[in-house]
């Protein structure tokens, strides 16, 4: 094992341990609100979405707007536009974590931005919520739990299937109850229908954006007329592919429920297969296995361009016990049957509502992911434990990593089971980390 690995080790020390409740000083209670404030980076869709279920939450308010493209500004003012309070538009996330009438950091920019982001917010004392993944590499995983710790700051990641109350007494089921007996083997998948990206040409940048800044810790590129505003996702410079993009979901219920942390072996197999000759270099088709001490084994499939579902949902996962087996269709529900098909349970979305929520978001998605982001400030409060700490994204996100990493080295990966680390593979190591614009390395 290399020096790099014992240091990394050191850094996860206490990975999977929990947060005790803890009362963090809120700067806004001094604001005539009298309110947690939040800064929301990323507004053009995610974050567009986070900021407005934010801003109706009874105790929070955006304060600040963060984004580099000024349509999208201007997207993120309209969401929040029924709250009190008029967001001061930074564009530069900065300037935004110096503010000191500023509690919590909302990340939802591109992917190479959410931890040396979020560390930065740790670093002035921030609370945080990022997007998934938790880095765009292994190593930034590792280094935003560091920072997490180092700080004493409260980091969420958005795995918004933690909160959701009957997925939550799902797995109490399953790990607790042994509704399905051993748990030995779960498979998980996600289906879209994107259409090819064609080939970028180089245009003048739009005079809305500020492509600097948008790039920012990523070496610079030229600007493409199809990358920004999602194209990024499928070009390994920015994005981290549909693993990260959507198969972190289900990785980490699948984790969550059989009760495991670090794989000892991970393969993938797939390709650019439904399409070719454009600029899409991430596969959009692949299957990820993950195989754990125990004998037991995590098996995620993905098919970014050809929309035929599988059991009946365009995503989802099941687990499978030596007793039976729980199905779960993408939402907040689940069925459960016996090893001869008998169904056991069904448990349908909507019918634990009022958990953990307030009666200002209504039932579904908004409901949903309002659940998760009130954890947060429940937590910030000193009256919750967060549902999804860092360290726990950090896992969840960790097999996606490695799943791409086996597909871009074309190996089989045997990793420690103690960290997740890669062992005696020279050329996959050197894809654990990256290479930054100089100036813009994270530090924790």
């Amino acid at each position: 094992m290399k020096r790099r690995h014992f240091l990394k080790t050191g850094a996860m020390a206490g990975v999977g341990a929990g947060l005790t409740y803890l009362n963090f000083p809120v700067f806004g209670k001094n604001a005539p609100s009298n309110k947690i404030v939040v800064g929301v980076m990323g507004v053009n869709s995610r974050g567009n979405w986070l900021a407005k279920i934010t801003s109706k939450l009874p105790g929070a308010e955006i304060g600040f707007i963060c984004d580099v493209d000024d349509n999208a500004v201007r997207k993120g003012l309209d969401a929040v536009k029924d709250q009190s309070r008029q967001p001061e538009v930074i564009k530069d996330i900065r300037q935004l974590v110096l503010r000191k009438d500023l509690d919590v950091i909302m990340i939802a920019a591109p992917d190479h931005w959410h931890a040396p982001a979020a560390i930065m917010a740790c670093q002035a004392g921030k609370h945080v919520y990022v997007e998934k993944p938790l880095g765009y590499n292994p190593d930034e995983g590792e280094l935003l739990v560091a920072a997490s710790r180092k700080h004493n700051r409260l980091v969420q990641m958005g795995n918004q299937r933690r909160s959701w109350p009957n997925l939550q007494q799902a797995a109490k089921e399953v790990r607790e109850d042994g509704i399905i007996g051993r748990v030995y083997y779960a498979r998980g998948w996600y289906v879209n229908n994107r259409k090819p990206i064609g080939t970028g040409q180089k245009v003048p940048v739009p005079s809305t954006l500020n492509w600097d800044l948008w790039q920012g810790p990523a070496p610079r590129k030229d600007y493409l007329d199809n990358i920004v505003h999602y194209n990024w996702h499928w070009r390994w410079h920015w994005g981290t592919a549909e693993t990260c993009n959507n198969a972190t979901h289900e990785m980490d219920c699948m984790r969550w429920f059989m009760g495991v942390d670090f794989p000892i072996k991970v393969t993938s197999a797939g390709g650019r297969f439904a399409y070719s000759g454009d600029d899409w270099e991430t596969p959009d088709t692949q299957t990820v296995t993950c195989e754990f001490e125990g004998n037991r084994a995590i098996v995620w499939e993905g098919r970014s361009c050809h929309p035929y579902q599988l059991e009946g949902s365009g995503r989802g996962f099941t687990i499978f016990g030596e007793k039976g087996a729980l199905y779960n269709d993408g939402g907040d529900s689940y069925r459960i049957v016996d090893n001869d098909g008998k169904l056991v349970k069904e448990v349908k979305q909507g019918n634990k509502v009022n958990r953990d929520a307030t009666n200002v978001v209504s039932p579904g998605g908004e409901f949903l992911d309002a659940i998760h982001v009130h954890n947060l400030l429940e937590s910030i409060r000193g009256k919750a434990k967060l549902n999804s700490e860092a360290a726990e994204g950090h896992k969840s996100v960790l097999l996606c990593h490695l799943g791409n990493i086996a597909h871009r080295s074309g190996s089989i990966l045997h990793t420690d089971p103690q960290n997740g680390h890669i062992i005696g593979n020279e050329e996959a190591e050197q894809l654990w980390k990256r290479t930054y614009e100089k100036g813009w390395e994270p530090r924790i």
